[in-house]
């Protein structure tokens, strides 16, 4: 890559595929996914259970290696590093705050214990810092609480200062809204959108949720192991949406009125028509199509 790419960039993958083999069977989990992600960006990844979008947080973070396809992160090719490369890569480049809060913290320890814990391990420990996060966060009263004694939101922001720890310029978010309140959800992605804009560290947050569009300027659709579509915010303000109950509000539309919806189209020239379309015009399966250009524009019809 060349310089400019790793200024710009901070994600980059080309043609990304993995595949998971057991005995029995083959799992197909990215199929030539493309995603750019640029410096100092908030974007939301979104898509149902299985479509492949934790799958790529993991290969993001080091967790997973692809089977095939390029991926650079920061300028750094992760398919060429050593092991010992990764482990400096998952100590400084990137943070990770995960769904599972057990996941995130330490339970015997308390906060800024638990925030202190990767600085340690990073061999640069700095407890002015750690308490410094967690002042960012609003828990500078917390400081000596362990994790029985802190609220799902608070355990949260906690893992949050425990991502930014060894000052990376990348948090990878797996579903970071999934097991608290509305109201909680609020703060915890207006506190992402802080640390974005302030710190200028760039944030991926994969989630079901489609209602976290109303704090990214994009999200990008996975399915089937690839990126179908990619929702554009055509307002500049970043308004307060109310959060839906609905358990299936993955399903549901972006709102209309603050993002507009593009096809993504590989390098390959694919692209994945929207369900939609593709019932409206009875298009069932491998169908064939026809395609033609017609005064500047493609269209598809059925055969």
């Amino acid at each position: 890559m060349s310089s400019e790419a790793v200024v710009k960039n901070m994600i980059e993958c080309n043609n990304l595929v993995k595949i998971f083999k057991t005995k029995e069977i083959e799992v197909i989990a990215l199929q030539g996914l493309d995603l750019t992600v640029c410096a100092g960006e908030m974007m939301a990844i979104i898509g149902n259970s299985g479509s492949g979008k934790s799958t790529l947080l993991n290969i993001l973070g080091g967790l997973e290696r692809p089977t095939a396809g390029q991926v650079y992160v920061n300028g750094l090719d992760l398919n060429s590093m050593s092991k010992v490369e990764m482990c400096k890569f998952k100590n400084s480049t990137v943070g990770f705050v995960w769904q599972n809060t057990a996941r995130n913290l330490v339970p015997y320890l308390t906060a800024r214990e638990n925030i202190e814990l990767p600085m340690i391990l990073n061999g640069k420990k700095d407890s002015q810092y750690a308490a410094s996060l967690l002042d960012y966060v609003g828990l500078s009263s917390r400081s000596k609480n362990k994790l029985f004694e802190l609220s799902g939101g608070e355990q949260q922001r906690v893992a949050i200062s425990i991502a930014l720890a060894n000052r990376p310029p990348l948090i990878l978010a797996d579903e970071p809204t999934g097991a608290v309140d509305t109201t909680t959800t609020q703060d915890i992605l207006r506190l992402f959108k802080r640390i974005s804009t302030e710190m200028g560290v760039t944030i991926v947050i994969v989630t079901h949720d489609r209602q976290v569009s109303s704090f990214v300027d994009r999200v990008a659709a996975i399915r089937d192991g690839q990126t179908s579509s990619e929702f554009i915010r055509i307002r500049s303000s970043f308004e307060k949406t109310n959060y839906s109950d609905d358990k299936d509000s993955s399903l549901s539309p972006l709102p209309d009125e603050t993002h507009e919806e593009y096809a993504v189209m590989d390098r390959a020239g694919r692209l994945q028509i929207p369900a939609a379309y593709t019932k409206e015009l009875g298009i069932i399966g491998k169908s064939r199509v026809k395609v033609t250009l017609e005064d500047g524009k493609i269209v598809i019809k059925p055969s």
